[in-house]
């Protein structure tokens, strides 16, 4: 892979490791797979007057999947299943078509660009809101 793809903001975001670990009593839990690369994301949810109150997750897998993992961490509490999916719908755009993350969405994911150009690690990027969006389904059925 080249320097662009592990650029600085990625691997500092994968290091912050935002949300890591483990909730008490979530709500939902997750777990997906990525059979191709062997990356695992568990995503805990706790949910609040229909918004996510906290996240925890645990990531076995490349740097590109644990900086996904963690701008989820750091923009999930607080926001809604609408904003999850209209960033997931962002984040979605840049990787296939290269289009830019909206002012009004998790301004982060934006540092995902340089993966546009490496199609076989979209799903590494992507793998994490997955997670998420199945611990909300999950948590709806509740």
């Amino acid at each position: 892979m080249t320097d662009e793809l592990y650029q600085q903001a990625i691997l500092g975001k994968a290091r912050d490791a935002v949300g890591a670990g483990k909730l008490d009593d979530p709500d939902a839990v997750a777990t997906v797979n990525n059979p191709v690369c062997g990356d695992r994301v568990t995503m805990e949810v706790k949910m609040s007057d229909g918004q996510v109150a906290a996240v925890a997750h645990k990531v076995r897998g490349c740097v590109l999947c644990e900086a996904a993992a963690s701008v989820v961490g750091a923009n999930a509490p607080g926001a809604t299943r609408a904003e999850i999916d209209a960033a997931r719908t962002a984040l979605t755009a840049l990787l296939r078509n290269g289009q830019p993350i909206p002012e009004d969405s998790w301004s982060d994911l934006s540092m995902f660009q340089p993966v546009t150009a490496h199609k076989s690690r979209h799903h590494c990027v992507q793998l994490p809101f997955e997670a998420l969006t199945k611990a909300l389904d999950e948590a709806d059925r509740e």
